[in-house]
């Protein structure tokens, strides 16, 4: 798949976010890499062969203080090829995307990982 199709594939997993979450997204750049670098695994202890499907780098809004000035854009990175490699088909691809990209969204408002497992679980995966 080339770049832009995968963009094209994010862009349309951003759309189907609800609009008060895209609303309240601010600051935050969303970029494809082909993968992690080894800083970024480092970072949150992954060692190879194990890798990431996403990423996301910066303060989130719940740690945020009322005296924040300007500050450099957060970013969610969604790793192109460790996402293809994860999938059987495009539409793998197109599940993989929107659940990482929902999983990032998440930290930047300041959700932990079991907090985001839960609602996954609940919401995502339709399990009670």
């Amino acid at each position: 798949m080339t770049r832009d199709e995968f963009r094209d594939l994010v862009d349309e997993a951003l759309d189907s976010v609800p609009r008060r979450f895209r609303d309240a997204m601010q600051n935050i750049a969303i970029v494809v890499e082909d993968e992690p670098t080894g800083a970024q695994l480092a970072q949150v202890e992954i060692e190879p062969p194990e890798t990431l499907l996403g990423l996301y780098e910066g303060t989130p809004l719940t740690e945020r203080h009322w005296d924040d000035g300007n500050r450099l854009p957060d970013k969610i990175t969604l790793f192109q090829n460790p996402i293809e490699d994860s999938s059987d088909d495009e539409d793998d691809v197109v599940v993989a995307i929107g659940e990482t990209l929902i999983h990032e969204i998440g930290h930047y408002f300041g959700l932990s990982e079991d907090e985001i497992e839960a609602i996954e679980e609940e919401y995502w995966r339709g399990n009670e």
